[in-house]
């Protein structure tokens, strides 16, 4: 199976999982109107949703290269990405507009041995998702499964919250639920933030390799004097190294070829996800 396929495969498992949750949450949180539960149940109707976001951006992103995208379209992934985060933060203040609604009108809710019973259940099959889907994600070097794990980890958090929130409210302290339901959000913002901080690293061309570790690597290369200049960006399973490399000027031109090639290869060795390399070959002379 080639990669986007597996990555779409990851997606619909989780996509399905997640909108069972928050199916469970959703319907049980309205039921007991407890609103840290229904902002709980709309934060895993969101991840459901991110997972739909990441289907269509690695679909754009497994496209072959053609005559305008001469770098490949995985970029898309990374673009796919930020999207999540979008939708994140919207997500954040559709939950703390509740939030001020409920302090403004308040509402005790209805907690039972049911409410526990599905949070516990919905904590479970998060904790699978995270595990599962991270995994998968750094195994493949794959933007969107790491970002919607992420996702998924607040979701976790935000769980744990409202199970804070409904012990609170059978003590006697319903205003509690409200106040996690606030929590949740600033807890969705975060995640957004991790996803818009890693995705903007690639999309701004950051640095991907220390380059000491590539001028160290490639002045071992026999018939290099030394190289200069040294450039990496991309996504890490896409990286882009470019570097200028200074020999003997009396280097024949066909040597000086097979050098640049023994330098491709050894990069590419050395550092896993390196895919494109573009060596400058000047003479010794010509150093800035």
């Amino acid at each position: 199976m080639d990669r986007a396929k597996e990555i779409r495969k990851v997606l619909v498992v989780v996509l399905m999982l997640n909108w069972l949750v928050a199916a469970a949450k959703l319907l049980v949180g309205y039921f007991t109107k407890s609103n840290s539960m229904v902002a709980d149940g709309f934060h895993s109707f969101a991840d459901g949703s991110s997972n739909i976001i990441g289907l269509a951006g690695i679909w754009f992103a497994s496209q072959p290269v053609d005559e305008k995208h001469p770098y490949g379209h995985k970029k898309y992934e990374t673009f796919t990405a930020v999207g999540i985060a979008i939708l994140l933060l919207l997500l954040s203040f559709n939950v703390f507009r509740d939030s001020i609604d409920r302090l403004r009108h308040p509402l005790t809710p209805s907690v039972d041995l049911l409410s526990f019973i599905v949070m516990g259940i919905t904590i479970a099959v998060n904790f699978v998702v995270v595990s599962y889907e991270y995994a998968k994600g750094k195994k493949m070097h794959s933007d969107i499964l790491i970002s919607d794990s992420m996702h998924t980890r607040g979701d976790i958090l935000t769980s744990f919250s409202v199970v804070f929130a409904l012990i609170a409210v059978k003590l006697g302290y319903p205003v509690l639920d409200t106040v996690v339901s606030g929590v949740i959000a600033l807890l969705i913002i975060h995640s957004a933030y991790e996803i818009l901080r890693d995705a903007s690293q690639v999309l701004c061309d950051t640095s991907v390799i220390d380059k000491n570790k590539i001028e160290v690597l490639v002045n071992t290369v026999k018939g290099v004097s030394h190289c200069h200049k040294i450039r990496t960006r991309g996504r890490c399973d896409d990286v882009h190294v470019d570097l200028h490399v200074v020999v003997d000027p009396a280097m024949p031109i066909q040597e000086a070829h097979e050098l640049s090639e023994q330098i491709e290869s050894v990069i590419k060795r050395e550092f896993s996800g390196v895919t494109d390399i573009v060596v400058h070959i000047e003479p010794v002379k010509c150093r800035e």
